[in-house]
């Protein structure tokens, strides 16, 4: 692997458990994806006994996989503690609301090594999280792994046109790496069949958020924890004069007052099947719900 792109999850856990308690209010983008993946389950006819939430945060994909599948155990999972903090019951008074029988635990891991025995979860949600993953050919082993047979991994994460208007702009800087790297969208489904998982079904959409200056588009990624933290960036702050080469190249691309901010969303899901080799049939397919 290219060390210019592997990400440092020291680096990583550090700047999520900082933005804990800023998440919430910046994470605007993730909430509405969050409620997008919502409501493709609306398609799906599965009511899975076991649930993680693989990278969940401050717990919004938990709140909403909780109201929707209140006999469902959850299991929470993220690699930054203070998120985990934030979320549980003293702390998140969406938890006091939940049927009694609800039952949330939570995890404090790597998804790419899940501490959860062979075949013992129904259900895989994973949103924006994908994009932290060093070998995501691992983290879907993994997932395989855990999964029953017929359960369903659904996803989200970044693709790479991601924030290319600010890795275009530092690029008229410096030769470092200051955007995180992200895998395309079909190079996802190969992996996904790759590890057995059944006809994956994958779309993306851009999303465009736009700003009044970089300031804030950097002060938005830090708020929810987006650092740069690739083992190949920069060590130590830019220069003044790189910095100021980076704006005004970002600058150039200012339409109606504003900068935009693009984020190319990947989504999929897929299916454990019988045995690694068995492929759905439409009527398979229809039995258990699956569209698209």
């Amino acid at each position: 692997m290219n060390s210019e792109h592997t990400l440092d999850k020291k680096q990583l856990r550090t700047a999520f458990e900082r933005a804990s308690t800023s998440y919430d209010q910046a994470a605007v983008l993730q909430r509405e994806i969050s409620n997008r993946m919502l409501s493709r389950l609306e398609y799906i006819k599965y009511r899975p006994d076991v649930i993680i939430d693989a990278g969940s945060g401050t717990g919004y994909g938990s709140q909403q996989l909780a109201k929707r599948y209140p006999a469902s155990q959850l299991i929470a999972v993220d690699i930054a503690w203070a998120m985990l903090s934030y979320a549980r019951p003293e702390t998140a008074w969406w938890q006091r609301l939940l049927p009694s029988q609800q039952r949330t635990d939570y995890v404090c891991a790597d998804i790419e090594q899940i501490p959860v025995k062979n075949e013992s979860v129904g259900m895989i949600w994973s949103n924006l999280a994908f994009q932290w993953c060093n070998d995501l050919e691992h983290t879907f082993a993994e997932m395989y792994r855990i999964l029953r047979t017929d359960g369903l991994l659904m996803f989200s994460t970044f693709g790479p046109d991601t924030l290319k208007e600010l890795r275009q702009s530092f690029a008229q800087a410096d030769t470092f790496s200051h955007v995180n790297r992200f895998i395309d969208m079909h190079d996802i489904g190969d992996l996904l069949v790759h590890n057995g998982f059944s006809t994956p079904v994958m779309d993306m959409e851009y999303i465009t958020l736009t700003y009044s200056d970089v300031i804030s588009v950097m002060r938005d990624l830090k708020a929810i924890g987006a650092h740069n933290v690739l083992l190949g960036r920069q060590q130590g702050l830019m220069g003044k004069n790189k910095w100021q080469k980076a704006i005004n190249a970002y600058e150039k691309l200012r339409r109606d007052g504003k900068l935009p901010a693009t984020f190319e969303v990947v989504y999929g899901h897929a299916w454990k099947p019988l045995d690694r080799r068995s492929v759905l049939t439409p009527e398979t397919r229809r039995q258990l719900g699956l569209m698209g």
